[in-house]
């Protein structure tokens, strides 16, 4: 229920300046750096208009900037989208088409990928043409076999822009390696049922790609609303104001539900009790998460030692979009975010693990997040309108191409879903304990395993994680007894400092492992990441032939080490903050 405190907050937020930016933004392109930072100045100045402090970090982003591209066969030249991070042919790559089918199939974007691996042609040294789009898991897959160029055919009369790399942010010397090396573009559904037609004659091709690629300098514009009773600590609420052409439904939308909260939670700021920070990543689109992964960097530290959630905010307020369904939350957050989406609309959200995408570039830190999409069409009037599923836009078809205009947004459903936003950032920041449940983490961890074990059986056995899950999930039990106790007190007390510190832990602990493959402070492919990732392996296990079985119970013993150091390192927080004696 909402209370009367929070009535107030959520009836001050209303569409003046947020719409007011929409508009501008609508005329207004946020791909070259030029443009995205003319876009940042109109952030920024909004924001003093309304005396609310910002910050504009200027960091250097590693990007690639789409210019031009087309295929020609013969005397026929088709207009193409280079996919950002393509390898660069100005003056053309030639090669014999080769047709690789594929069925569209989400992929680690959580959009249409198509599986390149089903029926697998020889593709060395040709151009593939192949349904889907270039997402990172087809190139590098199609790179691998030889492929020298790609030509992902949409599903739609449009083709889409996107960005074909599986490095998330800017490189470092681990992911350089993986930079495609391989011309990639996307075409529209007519024009690749022709070159599909070419393909099969054995025709050759010529793809030209045209792009900017090197280090940019790319605004980071950062409020943060300082808390009364624990400004340290804080939730980060954020999205990206650089977008493919116009983007009004991704991610101008957005933009502006960012800019009326931080307007909102200034001009009431005495009632918050920790810190937010809003901010506005650029580097998204053309570098795969750039800014929000140079914010992760610069700030780790930071992040790691205070940041009690991160809130995604992308492609709120479309048209169409009226219910909430496919929303990421992991799932110690469930509870919560459900409650808010009941509390402001009255409807219920139905929940998917969050995609290896949208600016979820805090995995690798173990930052509990919540939401990326929102509000998305229902599933009936997609199949009405005969849309294809989409990566935003509350699921307009307009997604990543030139038809993403001031008409993608809605006014009603923006007001709705920016009280959503506000709502989950005053009460993260206001409640007493950081009110997410372990419990329902470490479930999922439960659910996972069993899985993994019944594909394992006799060839490897999870027993010791089973034990060490069953002796943390008590000791949250009694820690989620203890918070429930503690609702009045203040954020100063001794009691909810210590809970609060190991819902902290909890949340380093069990995102890594749950979430990530590589190291604290670095970041993972932009692939799918299955849960538990150490022990997905297990699933392969009833095909593997005998002579690989050894290699198997390596990795996964190596896997459930890791997993148990880390469900150790959360029961010494737990215990600690219960008063048990922790032995030395």
């Amino acid at each position: 229920m909402i209370s009367s405190a929070e009535q107030a907050i959520l009836d001050a937020a209303n569409l003046t300046a947020p719409w007011e930016l929409i508009e501008q933004f609508s005329v207004l392109k946020r791909e070259d750096p030029e443009d995205v930072s003319r876009a940042a100045d109109l952030i920024a100045e909004r924001l003093a208009r309304h005396g609310v402090p910002v910050e504009v970090h200027r960091p250097e982003l590693f990007l690639s900037i789409p210019k031009s591209a087309s295929v020609t066969v013969g005397d026929v030249t088709l207009s193409a989208k280079a996919m950002a991070m393509s390898a660069r042919f100005p003056g053309g790559l030639r090669g014999e088409l080769v047709y690789q089918p594929a069925e569209y199939a989400l992929d680690a974007d959580g959009v249409l990928g198509g599986d390149a691996g089903e029926q697998a042609v020889d593709v060395r040294g040709k151009i593939v043409v192949s349904e889907g789009f270039g997402m990172p898991g087809k190139v590098s897959e199609l790179e691998r076999r030889g492929a020298v160029g790609v030509i992902a055919v949409n599903p739609g009369e449009r083709a889409h822009w996107g960005i074909c790399t599986t490095i998330w942010g800017s490189p470092d010397l681990y992911d350089l390696p993986r930079k495609p090396g391989v011309a990639v573009i996307n075409v529209s559904a007519p024009d690749g049922q022709r070159l599909i037609e070419w393909a099969r004659a054995g025709a050759e091709a010529s793809v030209t790609t045209v792009l900017d690629e090197g280090w940019f300098e790319s605004p980071v514009p950062v409020v943060t609303i300082p808390g009364q009773e624990e400004p340290e600590n804080f939730v980060l609420l954020h999205g990206h104001y650089d977008s493919w052409d116009y983007g009004v439904g991704d991610n101008a939308v957005g933009d502006a539900t960012l800019l009326e909260i931080a307007r909102v939670l200034w001009a009431n700021r005495n009632q918050l009790r920790r810190s937010v920070k809003i901010a506005w990543w650029p580097g998204h689109s053309t570098g795969r998460y750039a800014g929000s992964t140079w914010f992760s960097d610069a700030f780790g530290l930071e992040l790691d030692e205070h940041c009690v959630a991160q809130v995604n905010c992308d492609s709120p307020g479309c048209r169409w979009a009226t219910e909430y369904h496919n929303v990421s939350l992991m799932p110690e957050t469930e509870p919560f975010a459900a409650q808010i989406i009941r509390d402001v609309t009255g409807q219920e959200l139905h929940a998917e693990r969050p995609h290896q995408a949208g600016d979820y570039s805090f995995n690798n830190i173990g930052l509990s997040g919540y939401f990326m999409l929102l509000s998305t069409m229902p599933e009936a009037l997609r199949a009405e309108k005969n849309y294809y599923a989409v990566g935003g836009c509350g699921g307009n078809i307009a997604w990543h191409t030139e038809d993403d205009l001031l008409d993608v947004a809605d006014r009603d459903i923006l007001l709705k879903d920016i009280r959503i936003y506000l709502l989950s950032a005053l009460r993260t920041a206001n409640s007493t304990v950081i009110p997410f449940d372990y419990k329902l983490a470490l479930a999922d961890f439960s659910a996972n395993l069993e899985r993994y074990q019944a594909a394992a059986g006799a060839h490897f056995s999870f027993e010791p994680l089973r034990s060490e899950l069953a002796r943390l999930g008590s000791a949250v039990g009694q820690l989620n007894r203890l918070a429930a106790s503690l609702d009045t007190q203040a954020l100063s007390a001794p009691e909810v400092r210590g809970v609060n510190a190991a819902q902290l832990r909890l949340a380093r602990a069990l995102v890594r492992v749950n979430f990530t493959r590589e190291a604290a402070f670095f970041h993972d492919p932009a692939e799918s990441i299955p849960p538990l990732p150490d022990l997905a392996v297990a699933l392969e296990l009833p095909d593997a032939p005998p002579e690989r079985v050894g290699f198997y119970r390596t990795h996964l013993m190596r896997g459930q080490n890791r997993i148990i150091a880390a469900l150790r390192e959360a029961q010494t927080a737990v215990e600690r903050a219960l008063n048990v004696p922790v032995p030395s």
